[in-house]
């Protein structure tokens, strides 16, 4: 079975918010305290810049499987990726009312929180988290 490209690292994820220039590291921040409330769960680094809480383990019927972690953000260089592995589906509503965005497929794009309605980014995080503990039971 073939293994992700992706895999935990022991990088502690303090330091790297703590590397990060303003108003990048405050928004990192924001970010971190409200998923690791919502995941009940402490960040683990998945390579360098992918914050992952919480995790799960998946298989497909080709065989192929893993684990991954169960919601998660990535500070890249232009933006932050917030991982809601769930999908959007029925979450239309929320992300009308979210602020600047872009989405994928599981990725929501945000270049800063500073326009960004944190309870509704709270209630699409919890609605991800709740439709993967259906599909993953811990």
């Amino acid at each position: 079975m073939a293994q992700n490209k992706t895999q935990p690292t022991d990088l502690d994820p303090d330091a790297v918010i703590a590397s990060l220039a303003e108003p990048r590291r405050a928004d990192a921040q924001t970010l971190n305290a409200l998923m690791r409330r919502l995941a009940g769960a402490e960040p683990i680094m998945w390579g360098a810049t992918m914050f992952g809480y919480g995790s799960y383990e998946y298989s497909y019927a080709s065989g192929h499987g893993g684990r991954f972690f169960r919601t998660g953000f990535a500070v890249r260089a232009r933006e932050f990726v917030v991982y809601v592995m769930a999908g959007f589906s029925d979450m239309e509503a929320d992300l009308a009312s979210l602020g600047p965005h872009k989405t994928g497929k599981s990725c929501l794009y945000l270049k800063r929180l500073d326009g960004i309605d944190l309870k509704v980014l709270e209630r699409i995080i919890a609605k991800s988290l709740s439709v993967m503990a259906e599909r993953y039971p811990q």
